[in-house]
Parts: C-alpha cells; structure tokens; sequence
C-alpha cells in the first residue's frame, strides 16, 4: 500500500527514537528519513517530497512547536504529527491549534502511530483522487457531450469555444431537457477557471426562504435553526464558475442582491454586516419566455441585460432534424455498455417512428426512450415495438394559438403560417430541398412549387443538392 508513498519525515533529537521510529514505520512498508534537528527538517523539506512529518514537541534549538509553525506556513497541505515526553491537555490543544493532525504522548504503542499515519496515507490518497477529478472537468464537461450536426449545433459549438476562455457572463436560454447545464459546464470546462470549483445551483429546486442564504451565506442566529455561520456558495465557488439554473424563478427581493453582487463581486452574508467579495464567473440558465417574464414584471429587465452578455439559444429536439437520430445512437453506445447489452442498432421502422416524435421533453426525454428501449429489447436491434407509443407525450405537446396579424385575411394568415412551416423544415435539414419535403411529407417539386407559389427566396442553399435527386413520388398537392 505504502510502496506508492513518498518517505516520512522524522525529526527528534534522540537517536534511539529515530532509529526505532525508522524500524516501525518500515516495518509496516513505510519509508523514513530521520533528521536530528528542525532546521535540518526544513532544509530537507526544501528539497525532496514527503507524505507527512513525525516530531518531536521538544528540540535542541528550533522548538517542535516552531518547527510546526513554519511547515503550516510554506506546506500548508503537509500533515503533521506531534510527539511529546510532557503530555498534558493544554500541550495537546496548542499542538492541536498550531496545526498538527494529531498528537501523541511518549510512550505510545507502535498502533497508535501506525494508525495515525495511515490515517495521513489516506487522506493523501483521496486529495490525489480529488485533483484528478477536477483535471477531468474538461472532459466531463467537454465539448463532445453536445452531440448534434444541424447548423444551430454547430453554431452553439463555435460560440462555446470562442466564449469559454473569456470571463464573460452568459445567459442560456432553452426549453427543459435541451441541454443547458451541458452548455454551462462545457463553458467552465473550456474556460481558464476549469481547475477551479464550478458550483451548481437550481434556483426553482431551492425554497426562496432559504434561496439566499444558500447564495450568500449566514451568521449564526440571523434565523431560527442558524446555529453557526454558513458559508454561501458564491464563497465556494471563488476563482472558479458559479451557474445559476431556472433563474427566471428567482424572487424579485433576491433578484436585487444579485444585481449588486454582479456590479463588483460584494455580498453581505444573511443577518451579517460585513461586506465581502469574491471573484466568480457568473451563468445563468431559464426555460421560461424571458421576455414575457420581464412583462409581467416577474424578472427584473436590468438584470437580464447585465447577464446578458453573451446569449446562447439552444434550439428544442423537434427543430434538430436528423441530430434526433445521432444522440438516440449516442444514447445508445452509452446504455448498452453500462447494461452490458448486445444491441447494436436502431431498426430503420424504429427511426422514422423516432424521426415522427414532436419530442415534448427534448433531449432529456429522447435519452430516457433509449435506456427504456434497451431494457425492454430482446433482439440485437431498437425495434419500434420496444419504442413508446408516446400517447402521452403527444397530449402533454402544446399546440400554439395562432393569431391573426390584424388587418389579415384568412388566406394571407395560411400563407403566412405555410411559409413559416416550410422555412422552419429547410432550417432543420440545412437547406436540404430533399429531406425538408420528406419532413413535410412532400415530394421536392411539390415544395419547390409552394415556396414559388409564396414567393420564398432563401438562397442557393436549397439548390445545391446532388444531381438525380428523385421528383417522382406523387404529386403532393
């Protein structure tokens, strides 16, 4: 277990203990280096790495408590156990306040140091796998978590990357299940603050009786059950990210604070006078019409132009396209891994029944389909049987009510709404004459013949197609 470790230093000024300290701990498969006095210790410390420091309380020169003093100062993060022949409990409480992780009186038995080193083993082991875990922040939130080809995700992608090194607000609008926090991490986990803390907060999951407190921090009786200060999570998430989720739910009184806080970072802890300050990079995520939010005076408009630095738009499933297939397969190499099933496709009837799907829940929905249809297949591949028949999902999809611009006749009002379908289906498929009139259940010279008949001129993005495209599927009007 030890053989990992870099050696223990021992500094006591008795021979004797140095060399039984150095017999005990190799013994038990540690390595010891044993110096005679502290500035010795120091000296070496300067030098070669070491996993925790033994000594003694009481040394020629430089005294153990001294010794301690300057450790904590220039190793802060180096463990340190006292040894002393005058053990009492005031000793034991300095040493304890000096910094030391633990404190035993001479003679001790040889458990009682093993056990208090490999309690300092252990606690090296978990703060290596602690960095390790925030050196792949990147990854986690990397850029290939936002799986999609259609021209708005690889904007999406294009804009991540030119915004995350930066120290710029964003604000990520988007309906539920789309993949905001995906945003908000891959903007940390690009940025230059990716080794610093990124904390999470949902403002709508959190009461707004507590919801400042969470954010702020409080002092210990600022109310009934505050029994010692908190620190907030802005505290926390210091030199790093903080995202703020659903933060259109925030109340209006709170909605103030943290317009001041955006100003220069300064915060007062709840029930506290202090001023504070911390240096934080703030995103912010809503799935409601901010707009409308704004309206009905329930979102402060000078808050929303002071997060909204940089906005992203993350575009709902239904509007993907062909990017509904790529993650139902990205879900797919995921789930059959973690359930160690041999399912290797999705059946052609099984897409174009997905392809149908208005997909209500996004992203989020479409990912629980496939670990569904995973549990429930037999076969090697996604059959349509193993799919929902999304009655539900279909009855909980809002069908939107249509108003007529005034002055408007019916037949304008239907053009006007054809057009808009029609331009929303080549977005989709990028300007793909063939795949736009497959969505709309058209044959290519039926659309052709409608946009003509709207007057819809969107480029030469609609005639690049290759040659030979087929026209020959029914007339389709």
């Amino acid at each position: 277990m030890s053989a990992a470790l870099p050696p223990v230093l021992v500094v006591d000024d008795e021979k004797n203990m140095r060399r039984s300290l150095q017999t005990v701990l190799g013994d038990e498969g540690y390595i010891a280096r044993t110096v005679e006095s502290a500035e010795a210790g120091l000296e070496l410390l300067g030098h070669e790495e070491f996993f925790m420091v033994i000594t003694d309380a009481r040394l020629g020169g430089m005294s153990g408590y001294d010794f301690l003093a300057k450790v904590r100062q220039q190793w802060p993060e180096l463990p340190v156990l006292m040894l002393t022949a005058y053990a009492t409990p005031k000793l034991a409480v300095e040493a304890i306040k000096a910094g030391a992780i633990d404190y035993l009186a001479k003679p001790f038995a040889p458990e009682e140091l093993l056990h208090a080193v490999a309690r300092c083993a252990e606690r090296r082991q978990l703060l290596r796998e602690n960095a390790a875990l925030r050196l792949r922040t990147g990854e986690i939130f990397g850029l290939n978590q936002i799986v999609g080809e259609s021209p708005k995700m690889c904007e999406l992608r294009k804009l991540i990357q030119t915004v995350a090194p930066t120290d710029t607000r964003a604000l990520i609008l988007g309906e539920s299940g789309t993949g905001k926090e995906l945003v908000a991490g891959a903007l940390h986990g690009l940025s230059l603050r990716c080794e610093a803390h990124y904390i999470r907060i949902n403002c709508a999951a959190i009461p707004e009786t507590l919801l400042e407190s969470e954010l702020f921090g409080h002092e210990k009786g600022a109310f009934t059950g505050a029994l010692r200060q908190k620190p907030g999570r802005v505290e926390e998430a210091d030199g790093g990210t903080i995202f703020l989720d659903e933060i259109a739910d925030m109340s209006k009184p709170l909605q103030a604070k943290l317009l001041r806080f955006l100003e220069d970072g300064s915060f007062v802890r709840v029930g506290g006078t202090q001023e504070l300050r911390v240096n934080v990079r703030l995103i912010a995520a809503t799935n409601r019409d901010i707009a409308q939010a704004i309206a009905a005076e329930q979102f402060r408009e000078d808050l929303f132009h002071r997060l909204n630095v940089v906005q992203f738009r993350l575009p709902p499933l239904r509007e993907r396209g062909q990017d509904i297939l790529l993650l139902a397969e990205h879900f797919l190499k995921m789930f059959r891994v973690v359930m160690n099933k041999n399912v290797q496709a999705i059946s052609s009837p099984a897409r174009q029944k997905l392809l149908s799907q208005s997909w209500p829940g996004n992203v989020r929905e479409l990912r629980n389909v496939i670990e569904r249809a995973l549990i429930l297949e037999t076969a090697n591949e996604i059959r349509p049987s193993s799919l929902p028949d999304f009655q539900v999902e279909a009855r909980l999809q809002k069908v939107a009510t249509i108003h007529p611009v005034s002055g408007e006749s019916l037949d304008d009002a239907l053009a006007r709404i054809e057009g808009e379908l029609i331009t929303g289906a080549l977005e989709q498929n990028g300007f793909n004459l063939t795949r736009a009139a497959e969505q709309l259940k058209l044959t290519r010279h039926s659309l052709r013949y409608r946009m003509q008949r709207l007057n819809l001129n969107l480029g030469d993005g609609v005639a690049n197609e290759p040659p030979g495209a087929t026209e020959q599927k029914g007339s389709g009007t």
